[in-house]
């Protein structure tokens, strides 16, 4: 059976609101909306929501607001809606993480073609990271998916369950800065019992095991403030 996907619309409009979720459900999709952003926010924290298409002038929080919160969790794409002409907030939107930007007024035909693109693009990547190739490799590391193993410069390297996931996850992208919060949603998928400390001791973990000298780390790099990103320091890797 085919998925069907879940779209929230977020719109202070209502009639605008209105008039996008009958077209999407007439082209066959499942429709959730909000009216402000803070309602917008409730719904894509505890539903499970493969697009989002929000308004950017909205009430309690505004739409780059939001899509800053999505963008701390969730890589769905993102659809903007604005009925300013300032190309500056397109820039913005853009740069923020939006998918897409559409002007008001807009053709509910072409709204709903750029939806459909968007969600193909994004099962389509979805589509080739589970196809992926079985081995990662980087700097001297490299683990192989299907055995669950983990090497450095060709050894095998012991690893916890969650140390390697946590492992897998940064080598699957590299250079990326993670949040403990993310890192901890990625792997245990338990945002309601998220613990800071958690975190920092499977850190410490693959940092004894993956580093020459844990107290400086040449690939698991602390961003002060922030979280951790993989960043590898070494030939051809700078």
């Amino acid at each position: 059976m085919d998925k069907i996907n879940r779209i929230l619309v977020a719109d202070d409009e209502a009639d605008i609101r209105n008039l996008i979720k009958v077209s999407l459900e007439e082209n066959g999709y499942t429709v959730l909306t909000a009216q402000n952003g803070k309602e917008a926010l409730g719904i894509l924290l505890s539903e499970d929501i493969h697009l989002a298409i929000l308004d950017v002038m909205m009430p309690l929080m505004d739409g780059f607001n939001l899509l800053r919160k999505i963008r701390e969790h969730s890589t769905i794409p993102v659809i903007l809606l604005t009925a300013r002409t300032d190309d500056m907030d397109k820039v913005l939107g853009l740069g923020l993480g939006a998918d897409d930007y559409v002007s008001k007024p807009f053709s509910v035909a072409e709204l709903i073609a750029r939806v459909g693109a968007q969600l193909r693009r994004s099962n389509d990547y979805l589509s080739q990271r589970e196809v992926s190739l079985p081995c990662v490799t980087y700097g001297n590391l490299s683990i192989d998916k299907e055995k669950c193993c983990v090497y450095k410069d060709g050894k095998p390297i012991e690893l916890g369950a969650k140390e390697f996931k946590l492992l897998l996850h940064f080598m699957e992208n590299p250079e990326r800065v993670f949040t403990k919060r993310q890192l901890y949603h990625a792997v245990w998928d338990e945002d309601y019992y998220y613990d800071d400390n958690t975190i920092m001791v499977h850190i410490s973990r693959i940092r004894s095991r993956i580093e020459d000298d844990p107290q400086d780390p040449k690939y698991l790099k602390t961003i002060r403030g922030i979280g951790y990103k993989l960043h590898y320091i070494g030939e051809n890797y700078e």
